[in-house]
């Protein structure tokens, strides 16, 4: 399918300047401030290991491979009630993306 039939398709530099404006709309966040987005379900883990941004533009592109892969593997899904108590308790950096409907969070590792 030709990138003119594909209306999910976008060339390289629509690509970089949604990365950028998503990168662009990243922030620091406490999970205090995440808990309303988890109760209503409309929040996303993203694994460290992974680009948050990319996940997010992804997201955005309905990528359904990636997004599939990365669920497979359980490097992106919902926040389980574990580990909504966890960062609760550690009150961990977190670094975050609205994608909607979805808020997608990571954990920032000390490096």
């Amino acid at each position: 399918m030709s990138e003119a039939t594909n209306p999910l398709s976008i060339d390289a530099d629509a690509l970089a300047i949604l990365y950028a404006k998503l990168l662009g709309e990243t922030a620091s966040i406490s999970w205090a401030e995440l808990q309303p987005f988890f109760a209503r379900g409309a929040l996303l883990w993203v694994s460290p290991q992974l680009d948050l941004v990319a996940v997010g533009l992804a997201l955005a592109q309905d990528d359904k491979a990636s997004i599939s892969a990365w669920l497979a593997a359980e490097q992106v899904g919902k926040i389980s009630p574990s580990q909504a108590e966890d960062w609760l308790q550690r009150d961990p950096s977190l670094w975050s993306v609205v994608v909607a409907p979805w808020v997608l969070v990571q954990e920032r590792l000390a490096k």
